[in-house]
């Protein structure tokens, strides 16, 4: 079989042919995740406890077999390398392998499983890539566990703060972080240094194949998706409308001061501004999560005098977040004028928007439409470690996968046939690496 020369473009109808991959590996240890760290309902993989542990000695054991070189670093990451044939930067493919409680079996999962099968079809042809290609299972991503986002590869580029490994604690048995991290096999210590184990001018690229966690390319019918950016932020987690309880029969319109109508006002307000810059091509997600009185408080026939509600606006464009940030502003003191009552927003949080390689997503879909694979050019809502690598100035892509019913449940349901479409197109990427020029 012929290989490519570093940066030619393959030129194979069917990507199958130049860019083998190994599913039934992926298919086994799908299978024995489910069978190792699920119940009768969901899988659990822990961030630095048991199920996680599983799941990294099994992809270690595979990579052995596969005579991957293998390391780790102070934070528990793995990294599985098939040495290329040439020297210099090393393409990164992976994701995560711990999950939520009661989660599902693909999400994280399917990127560690995937590059594997990448690596395992080349070793199964006798291929050799331009240069060294290496899997990479990431800890502790979830932050459902520590309620930090991405620590184990925030921890790669030594940017974990010595405050989170000693005050963070695990939810199901407040283990801090660093300790937890030690049991696991690792170093708090280094970690505290701040010293990076990874080198960004060591990377040539790091990919992030994933399942998409949102119903788009389901609805759309499309197997793939090229990911253009992660969604920043800007959130109200703990948020309140204060108005006056009244009595609903005795207090006419005009004389009330209503938190309920005036926080729904919010929401329609804010959902007119979500239309309107979408219709302008701005790219937006408006969120109200929580929206609630209190039960202790409020009654059948009282008007409401508080409710407290969680506002989550997301974008991958920082203009439109400070455009949606000046949107609220607005909104909130035009119905604080009308309606009487006050807007105690809380603490600001929020996360700064990663944009992806052009190189990568170019690439990705001239390769896609070159071997016939359907694919949609999209934005990524929900946080991913890709966003850390992208923010230490990685050259970063993502690849979703097709996925039925959500993620971050017992019911995610990707199907192998896009899975497959997903590897091969990782594949073919890794042998014809896009051009920097």
């Amino acid at each position: 079989m012929s290989i490519p020369s570093k940066g030619a473009r393959p030129t194979h109808p069917e990507p199958g042919n130049l860019a083998p991959v190994d599913i039934g590996l992926a298919e086994r240890l799908f299978d024995e995740l489910r069978r190792r760290t699920g119940t009768n309902r969901g899988i659990t993989r822990t961030s630095y406890g048991l199920g996680e542990q599983i799941a990294h000695d099994m992809v270690r054991r595979e990579a052995r077999k596969l005579g991957l070189e293998i390391t780790t670093d102070a934070a528990c990451n793995l990294y599985m390398t098939m040495k290329g044939r040439e020297e210099g930067p090393a393409i990164f493919i992976g994701s995560h392998i711990d999950s939520v409680p009661m989660g599902g079996n693909f999400d994280g999962a399917a990127g560690v499983l995937l590059a594997l099968s990448v690596l395992s079809g080349y070793a199964r042809a006798g291929i050799r890539p331009p240069q060294d290609v290496t899997v990479m299972a990431i800890r502790a991503e979830e932050s459902t566990w520590f309620g930090a986002s991405y620590i184990g590869s925030r921890a790669a580029f030594g940017l974990l703060t010595a405050e989170e490994l000693d005050k963070v604690r695990r939810s199901s048995d407040q283990i801090p972080l660093g300790a937890a991290i030690d049991a696991a096999g690792g170093d708090a210590a280094f970690l505290r240094s701040g010293q990076s184990f990874l080198d960004p001018s060591r990377i040539a690229m790091f990919i992030e194949p994933h399942i998409e966690q949102g119903p788009v390319l389901v609805e759309r019918a499309i197997p793939l998706g090229i990911v253009t950016g992660i969604r920043g932020s800007f959130r109200y987690r703990e948020a309140k409308c204060v108005g006056v309880y009244a009595h609903s029969g005795a207090t006419p319109r005009e004389y009330r001061q209503d938190a309920v109508r005036a926080a729904a006002t919010l929401v329609v307000e804010l959902d007119k501004a979500w239309d309107r810059l979408k219709g302008e091509g701005a790219d937006l997600v408006v969120t109200f999560g929580q929206f609630f009185t209190d039960p202790s408080e409020a009654a059948f026939s009282k008007i409401a005098g508080r409710l407290s509600f969680a506002l989550d606006i997301r974008s991958q464009e920082a203009e439109t977040l400070e455009r949606m940030k000046a949107i609220v502003a607005e909104t909130i003191a035009r119905i604080e004028a009308e309606h009487h009552v006050r807007f105690e927003l809380g603490r600001l949080t929020g996360s700064t928007a990663a944009i992806m390689d052009t190189h990568i997503v170019n690439s990705l879909s001239a390769l896609a439409k070159e071997y016939g694979i359907e694919t949609e050019t999209m934005a990524c809502g929900a946080g991913h470690d890709a966003a850390v690598f992208a923010g230490a100035g990685v050259p970063t892509g993502m690849v979703f996968i097709r996925n039925a019913n959500g993620s971050h449940n017992p019911d995610e349901h990707m199907d192998m046939a896009d899975f497959t479409q997903a590897a091969r197109l990782v594949s073919a990427l890794c042998l014809a690496p896009p051009s920097r020029a």
